[in-house]
């Protein structure tokens, strides 16, 4: 579960834009301020099945932003590239190939 409230917090700070207001709200109540889905209902006066249904909605919709935008998997790779790059200058004197090669991938990424 901690994974996945990981993952969504990552999608919905890349996408947020690309949702709407009500969208927006609810997702922030429920991952960012961990309401409870009573809470959001009682907070918008409608049913718990409804927030329920619109999170759920707006989950699969971040999914598939992800799936064609790839904003968070390039996200992750960089950080990667970028340990490796740390890791190589912390090891000592890295060979010039080797950090271009690094450079070279972090700028595929864009």
């Amino acid at each position: 579960m901690l994974e996945k409230t990981t993952r969504m917090n990552y999608l919905y700070d890349f996408y947020q834009s690309l949702l709407t207001p009500k969208q927006r709200s609810y997702m922030s109540l429920y991952y960012l301020d961990d309401f409870s889905l009573g809470e959001i209902a009682e907070e918008y006066d409608v049913s718990r099945q409804a927030v329920y249904d619109n999170i759920k909605r707006t989950e699969a919709m971040l999914e598939e932003y992800e799936e064609k935008l790839l904003l968070f998997h390039k996200f992750q790779e960089r950080g990667k590239l970028i340990a490796e790059i740390k890791e190589m200058l912390q090891e000592g004197s890295p060979s010039r190939e080797a950090l271009k090669e690094a450079v070279a991938e972090l700028e595929k990424l864009d």
